[in-house]
């Protein structure tokens, strides 16, 4: 069995372990203020969906949420398409970014809810429904937008969001900060946090318990949509042109990091402050494989090969084998 802390403890030394490595082939560039920058302001948008297929993934019953990016996409392109029928990115800078902030994340929580409703009314398996909408998603981006890219430009704040720090920290990586502590705050404090584990672990005692499952997964799916919504501000915060397929390769990574925090594929496990750490030592991987010189495909290949590191490590409970004193007996 997995520990609580065990797989805590081996992100938070994976970190500080990739930072030592940086550092020694950068010749200390790597831990740079600067480069520090650099990559907490690549992470928002990626962590930010990996909470969502974590979220996703703790309802069980092979809850997945494969829509994540599209619906981020969607989120940014239709927002631009919509607001920039009625205000201008150029002359009102602060009514267009608030517009699209808002816009983007309602689209976000609409598709979202729109993948619980699925599976909680009409019981189709998750990754069924959610391939089934991602599609949807992108084909909806594409009509709106004539396959082609939109413009955003940089309007204030809306570019702050993306490209501006608060006391030399991004803005971008405080806003993911802030989201993740919400969900967290939620799991931890709220009737919905315990009902959404209980139903994981167990779905048919939390049925006869009388949970509201059916309310619990439209909730559980609306939040990753909202995140995608808000993943989809931040990317076009970060960019001039938001397009409908902005960011392929994150669907992988974001199931990467929600296996490599430890989320029990079979639901009722996870945590908020372990996606976080694992998003974090993803990032300074990426950051690192820069640095040296290797080509995205390397980078590819080593997204894999973790993978199936870490899915071994989950299904094995390698953590526990090396720490005992921390494994829980079997009774």
């Amino acid at each position: 069995m997995r520990t609580t802390g065990g797989q805590l403890v081996m992100l938070i030394a994976i970190n500080v372990l990739l930072l030592a490595i940086g550092a020694a082939i950068s010749g200390g560039s790597f831990l740079s203020l600067f480069n520090l920058q650099s990559m907490a302001s690549q992470l928002p948008e990626i962590g930010l969906l990996a909470i969502g297929v974590m979220l996703a993934m703790c309802a069980g019953n092979g809850g997945i949420d494969l829509s994540g990016i599209a619906l981020a996409n969607l989120s940014g392109v239709l927002s631009a398409v919509l607001v920039g029928m009625f205000l201008s990115s150029a002359d009102q800078e602060a009514a267009f970014s608030l517009a699209f902030i808002a816009v983007a994340v309602l689209v976000g929580a609409v598709g979202g809810t729109l993948n619980g409703l699925l599976i909680a009314r009409m019981n189709i398996t998750p990754i069924l429904c959610t391939l089934g909408t991602q599609m949807a998603f992108t084909g909806i981006a594409v009509v709106a937008s004539n396959g082609r890219a939109v413009t955003v430009g940089s309007p204030e704040p809306l570019s702050s969001i993306g490209n501006a720090t608060f006391l030399q920290v991004p803005i971008g990586f405080l806003v993911f900060m802030a989201a993740a502590g919400l969900i967290a705050a939620l799991l931890k404090f709220t009737p919905y946090g315990l009902w959404l584990m209980l139903m994981g672990t167990n779905p048919r005692a939390a049925t006869y318990a009388g949970f509201p499952k059916a309310r619990v997964l439209v909730a559980t799916y609306a939040m990753s949509g909202t995140l995608s919504g808000l993943a989809g501000v931040i990317i076009a915060a970060r960019n001039v042109n938001v397009k409908w397929d902005y960011g392929t390769s994150y669907l992988l990574i974001a199931i990467l990091i929600a296996v490599m925090a430890g989320v029990r594929p079979e639901g009722g496990y996870g945590r908020v402050i372990c996606v976080v750490m694992a998003a974090i030592a993803l990032q300074l991987l990426s950051s690192m494989l820069n640095f040296g010189g290797l080509s995205n495909f390397v980078r590819d290949f080593a997204w894999g090969a973790l993978l199936l590191t870490f899915l071994a490590v989950g299904r094995y409970d390698l953590v526990g084998f090396l720490t005992p004193g921390t494994r829980k007996k079997p009774v």
